[in-house]
């Protein structure tokens, strides 16, 4: 089984405003490789540096969501699955980016580490810094190449205690209705 664990970072309240995404490709019940990208968002205005510290001049000369997306497309192509936590954000944030590149999205059912620390652990509550005291995971919340990071030891640890992360895939796909 093939995961990708991803996380995203937005500049404004609109799921096209990528500033960051973090990227973790699980191969064989090991982390295969991991990146990091900052992303150019469509619009100057950012509401969320207070969380992520990311702004307008850090991302002013970076590639755009398209040119980052193809960089991976390695990562996610042959995937079974996505992972994330809270994966209905970031799934929005994937579709929204992709629709606005004019890219095609992967179709890929998503794995929520929420879920699966409710449903295999009993942790509550379950925010990703949370979670990651209780594993003992080492997080730099809202940095997505950490997050991703996160969400991927996540679920290798469940997998490798014989849950089956399976169980909390979200049922929606990525494409639009």
């Amino acid at each position: 089984m093939k995961l990708v664990a991803i996380d995203f970072e937005t500049a404004d309240h609109s799921r096209d405003s990528a500033c960051a995404l973090g990227i973790v490709s699980i191969e064989g019940s090991r982390i295969a490789r991991s990146s990091y990208h900052l992303i150019r968002p469509p619009r100057r205005q950012f509401a969320f540096t207070y969380l992520h510290g990311i702004s307008w001049d850090d991302v002013r000369h970076k590639p755009q969501f398209s040119e980052v997306w193809d960089r991976y497309r390695d990562y996610w192509e042959d995937a079974d699955y996505f992972v994330a936590h809270n994966a209905s954000f970031d799934r929005s944030v994937l579709n929204a980016c992709t629709t606005a590149a004019g890219r095609e999205g992967p179709v890929r059912p998503f794995i929520c580490t929420v879920r699966v620390a409710r449903l295999h652990w009993k942790i509550r509550p379950t925010t990703l810094s949370n979670v990651c005291a209780q594993l003992r995971i080492s997080l730099q919340h809202h940095h997505a190449g950490s997050d991703a990071l996160a969400c991927a030891n996540i679920a290798l640890r469940a997998l490798k205690a014989g849950f089956p992360i399976s169980s909390a895939v979200l049922r929606k796909s990525l494409t639009r209705p």
